[in-house]
């Protein structure tokens, strides 16, 4: 029994590293789906990699960091051959994630973000502070072969870093929710849900292909599906408002028509980095509100349940409970 033990568990990291791999290079082809040239340079607008990434090593821990390396590598082989300075590439996109989730875990990340400090860890911790370790050795490995220049880089290094960091922003809560879920699902509040997804695939495609200025009708319903459905309805709904302004900024159509390549990039990541911030801290504050007020409720009846205890305990002693002094009570004395 111990053998078979002993040996079921390489097989089973074996596979989940496989696994993972699997997952990250399929996003990555997602991701090289659409792309913007800045300065010369291709860049993604976002990375999903680096999200699929952060979220497994919460899940599973950093027994899978061999998995995001082998992920990577063969992302870079679908697009070109190992020299020592894609190697460096594959070392800070293996690096960013692990460190990002080094982070976490010493600020105490819960993975349900359940807690505001949780929706700021996941922000500024594991997506704005990690990710500069693989935009920096990226855009500093193009600049030392010669393929950037000065003038170029912090254009290109501010590209990679918002794309990276998107990922993790965007596709890393919508991991962790999908890895809490238990069948069979409990379907509460149905029609609305139903009602609020089929307004979202109505506005949120015209908003982002409208050549009016209209991304903003994105917003209401963003708080709509957080005040209603707290994390799983606003980043399901950051995520396709996401993927339907990128598609459209790499199309050059809608509100980024007329632009430059650069301000495309800049309005686009204004857009996502803006939509994800006020998903997570919207539905993290809205979330710990309605945990404090479930926690304030059930303390209360707990303290009924005292109360109804004790006095059921003098009944039986025989003690009626004290009558109130009053003018009978004083002229019967």
């Amino acid at each position: 029994m111990v053998g078979s033990q002993d040996l079921r568990t390489p097989v089973v990291v074996a596979l989940q590293t496989l696994a993972v791999a699997a997952c990250y290079y399929v996003s990555g082809q997602l991701g090289l789906l659409r792309e913007l040239v800045v300065e010369g340079s291709v860049v993604t607008p976002i990375w999903p990699p680096t999200g699929v990434s952060v979220a497994f090593l919460l899940i599973f821990g950093l027994r899978c960091w061999p998995g995001i390396a082998l992920g990577a590598l063969f992302v870079i082989l679908s697009l070109t051959s190992l020299t020592p300075s894609t190697l460096g590439v594959l070392v800070g996109n293996t690096v960013a994630p692990v460190v990002g989730y080094l982070l976490l875990r010493r600020a105490g990340f819960r993975t349900d973000l359940a807690r505001l400090r949780d929706g700021l860890a996941l922000v500024f911790l594991g997506a704005f502070t990690a990710m500069l370790i693989s935009s920096t050795v990226g855009a500093g490995l193009l600049l030392v072969t010669g393929k950037l220049d000065w003038a170029s880089f912090w254009a290109v290094w501010l590209a990679w870093w918002v794309g990276d960091a998107m990922g993790v922003l965007i596709v890393t809560p919508v991991l962790l929710l999908l890895s809490r879920v238990r069948l069979p699902l409990r379907l509460s509040r149905w029609k609305e849900a139903s009602g609020l997804a089929l307004i979202i695939c109505c506005v949120v495609p015209l908003a982002a292909h409208s050549p009016v200025s209209l991304l903003f009708l994105i917003y209401p319903l963003l708080i709509w599906a957080a005040l209603r459905f707290q994390l799983v309805g606003s980043m399901l709904c950051a995520l396709f408002a996401s993927i339907m302004a990128t598609v459209s900024a790499t199309d050059r159509t809608g509100p980024f028509e007329r632009l430059t390549r650069v301000e495309v990039m800049i309005k686009l990541q204004a857009f996502n980095g803006a939509m994800a911030l006020t998903a997570l801290i919207l539905s993290a504050v809205i979330t710990e509100q309605i945990n404090t007020r479930r926690s304030v409720e059930r303390a209360c009846q707990e303290l009924v349940e005292v109360l109804e205890h004790l006095t059921a305990g003098e009944s039986a002693d025989g003690r009626a409970p004290p009558e109130n002094d009053g003018p009978g009570r004083r002229q019967d004395e």
